[in-house]
């Protein structure tokens, strides 16, 4: 199937499992509500949250709330979508787009998402990349 560009349109719907879906979702809704026990049900206790930042990678779920926390990002002023592109019995990587309102500013989203056997995460990379709007 083409679209109206005439590029090949990908139908995603049966590429992610039900453990990326509901993590996705758990992602979102932690980002949304900033409550520290959605953020926890995501990770492991001794998970590694990488935010490829000059900062450096937070270790353990206590200090992944902490600074997850700190950002606070509004929940009605950012949209998220995503979308997934591999998945293993232990491993995801999806792509995203972030767009926050105001003040108006758009990113590329990429993360690797490490799951253990229960389906949380024990290590989480992602890079965000500033879109150039302009």
């Amino acid at each position: 199937m083409a679209g109206d560009d005439g590029y090949p349109v990908a139908n995603f719907e049966n590429l992610m499992t039900d453990r990326l879906d509901s993590w996705m979702d758990g992602f979102v809704l932690a980002w949304s509500s900033n409550d520290p026990e959605h953020i926890r049900a995501l990770f492991t206790d001794d998970a590694v949250y990488d935010p490829q930042t000059a900062d450096g990678e937070w270790h353990g779920v206590d200090e992944i709330i902490e600074r997850w926390r700190e950002i606070d990002d509004s929940e009605e002023n950012w949209d998220f979508e995503w979308l997934p592109l591999v998945e293993t019995d232990d491993l995801a990587v999806v792509t995203g787009r972030t767009r926050y309102f105001e003040p108006p500013v758009s990113y590329r989203n990429l993360f690797v998402i490490r799951f253990a056997d229960d389906g949380r995460c024990y290590d989480f990379t992602e890079w965000y990349i500033e879109e150039d709007t302009g």
